[in-house]
């Protein structure tokens, strides 16, 4: 196999990934649930057992969102002894959630997120922010996961993860490098003045031409979704506590520059690469959550 050159990496593509939750077992008594969540960008899934995270898995969703909703669930299901038989409910969500095949309910991401973070971080959780491919939701939710009130930007790309990968391919910069180099600089640039995604990109290449490294240039444009990010925050109202669901999660540049701006610690996010919950799939993991409480009152009914 050829190895990629630098011209002909994709530096936007992020790790698509799998796992199983080992030490679970589970018999025909168990609610079983799933949660598939279509974004327009990265395709997730997650299997419950009586309302405990079993396994999960993540992909790029492809051009047809019933295809992409089947390849992540063959994913989770693999090396797993369950079968689609065996989940008794599921729910699809995000932004394909009315195209999961197999699911037997459609809830927006919104209340799907929130239950996610509740379950991933507690019942202190008040506000979220998640950040997907081609949005942004600021979310307040109670003690129970359950939306309260919230926000979403306008339908544009500038701020989200879908804009993060168009400067990671520009810049040249590996994307799950891009927080941690976007931080490398002593003195943070101003942030670049425009906000939609194709003139952010011209304004960059302009800098590029200027002289300005493209550490600078990576800064200047994560301080611009960071800021953007932040008032969206305001505008719905900051409550402790903070959490940062979505791909952008793992984006350590943009995390902090929110903190800075707001002036507030988010919660730590776990260690997703040593096993731990990741908040990229917490409206998956919602979905699931809800999927077991309608099944649960199905059968009550």
């Amino acid at each position: 196999m050829t190895e990629p050159t630098k011209d002909t990496k994709e530096f936007w593509r992020w790790e698509e990934y799998r796992r199983v939750c080992s030490d679970k077992s589970w018999d025909h008594k168990d609610v079983i649930t799933a949660g598939v969540d279509v974004g327009s960008v990265g395709s997730k899934a997650a299997i419950m057992i009586d309302g405990q995270i079993y396994a999960w898995a993540v992909t790029r969703t492809g051009s047809n969102s019933p295809d992409s909703a089947k390849k992540v669930m063959n994913m989770v299901l693999k090396d797993t002894d369950l079968t689609q038989n065996d989940i008794k409910y599921t729910v699809g969500t995000g932004y394909g959630r009315v195209n999961v095949p197999m699911a037997n309910k459609a809830i927006t991401e919104i209340a799907c997120h929130a239950k996610g973070a509740n379950y991933i971080w507690g019942p202190s959780v008040r506000t979220i922010l998640d950040v997907g491919g081609q949005d942004i939701k600021a979310i307040h939710c109670d003690q129970t996961g359950r939306v309260t009130s919230f926000l979403m930007n306008d339908k544009c790309a500038a701020g989200t993860g879908r804009g993060m990968e168009v400067f990671a391919d520009l810049l040249k910069i590996p994307i799950e490098e891009i927080g941690k180099v976007s931080l490398s600089l002593d003195e943070e640039p101003e942030p670049v003045s425009c906000t939609c995604v194709a003139y952010a990109k011209t304004e960059a290449v302009g800098l590029l031409r200027k002289g300005w490294s493209r550490e600078k240039v990576l800064a200047a444009y994560t301080r611009a979704m960071a800021v953007r990010m932040a008032n969206l925050i305001s505008r719905v109202g900051l409550e402790k506590e903070l959490v940062v669901t979505g791909g952008q999660s793992k984006n350590m540049g943009i995390v902090s520059r929110i903190e800075n701006i707001l002036g507030v610690k988010t919660l730590p996010s776990p260690n997703w690469r040593e096993g731990e919950l990741d908040p990229m799939l917490a409206g998956a993991m919602g979905a699931a959550l809800l999927g077991k409480a309608l099944y649960v009152k199905a059968q009550g009914n």
